[in-house]
């Protein structure tokens, strides 16, 4: 740095040092700067999921398809994921099931290399085909978009209030284990925007699953999407239904019991916990806390950066990076 880089320095930290002035402290974590160096680009450790390697602790939660731009976006959530080390659920794949026009808008396999991709069905989708002797339609959706996987999403209360909602007539719990009978590949089950207790985690956890995802109370809300597409009057009326959940924090401890409880028995052995995580520090604190391997989602941060070009998203992505980066060299969590 030459002399007048420093000196603009100085008179900007003079300038600056006023607004600087520390109003809140984050009382989670230890902060250790004494004990080593800044990070290296390689501080981050990479976690194992799905028989492949993450070099960020990222998951890019299901996001969309069928629209307009949502070719657009899962390109670009594709690249970064490829970029970055990260993984990718879909968004609801079931329009390709009908119209396979809308296929090019999934099909990211070719912009993401081998970065873990998992397909999308609602719970609805799959009580329905395996009732209809389908199976070979799920088969073959995993299989053409070159996926690891398949997310089943369970979102009862989202279908509950929707005007042109699914009825869901078996135990979803019992629909999945259907599934597991005849589906060859790793199976994610997560919930839509609510979260679920305890004894959801028990039985989840005992299932030969590839990772159980929290999307907890705190992120988008699809109970309270669905009332805002109906009549004043409705949404009036049915709105306490949609505080109704479990934060992501009350989930992780909801799964630590259920892992105490369970022990061997504990056959699913990854979880990817999202819904209301604004922040790096908020992912790496609750992936510090977890009893199991675990990595952390986002979905309405990365898709608000996914929608124009791809410079934008690359750089959110290496800020969360260097993020990380500084909680894993600086940061301990309290006990």
């Amino acid at each position: 740095m030459d002399t007048h880089q420093t000196s603009q320095r100085k008179k900007d930290h003079i300038d600056l040092a006023f607004l600087s002035q520390t109003l809140e402290r984050d009382e989670r974590f230890y902060y250790e700067p004494f004990l080593v160096p800044h990070p290296k680009q390689d501080s981050i450790p990479k976690t194992s999921f799905a028989n492949k390697s993450l070099a960020l602790p990222l998951w890019i939660s299901s996001m969309t398809g069928g629209t307009e731009l949502a070719g657009k976006i899962n390109k670009n959530l594709a690249m970064a994921c490829a970029e970055f080390g990260m993984g990718l659920g879909l968004g609801s794949c079931r329009i390709i099931l009908k119209d396979k026009s809308y296929f090019n808008d999934f099909n990211v396999r070719p912009f993401m290399g081998d970065q873990p991709l998992f397909a999308n069905l609602g719970i609805a989708q799959i009580e329905e085909m395996l009732e209809a002797g389908q199976v070979p339609a799920i088969k073959e959706l995993v299989n053409s978009l070159q996926a690891d996987g398949l997310i089943v999403h369970v979102n009862p209360l989202q279908e509950w209030l929707q005007p042109e909602g699914d009825h869901i007539r078996f135990a979803p719990i019992d629909t999945i284990k259907r599934l597991l009978d005849v589906l060859d590949c790793k199976i994610i089950v997560k919930e839509v925007g609510q979260g679920f207790g305890p004894r959801s985690f028990v039985e989840l956890f005992k299932l030969p699953i590839e990772a159980i995802e929290f999307a907890a109370h705190g992120g988008t809300n699809f109970a309270t999407l669905e009332l805002y597409r109906q009549e004043e009057e409705t949404k009036k009326q049915l709105d306490p239904l949609t505080h109704i959940g479990h934060a992501a924090t009350e989930m992780l401890d909801f799964a630590n019991k259920a892992i105490d409880e369970l022990g061997p028995e504990a056959l699913c052995k990854n979880i990817i916990i999202s819904g209301g995580i604004q922040t790096y520090l908020d992912g790496y604190y609750l992936l510090k806390k977890a009893k199991t391997n675990a990595i952390y989602a986002q979905a309405s941060a990365f898709l608000k950066h996914a929608t124009g070009e791809y410079a934008e998203l690359q750089a959110y992505c290496e800020l969360q990076r260097k993020g990380l980066q500084t909680c894993y060299q600086y940061l301990q969590i309290k006990d």
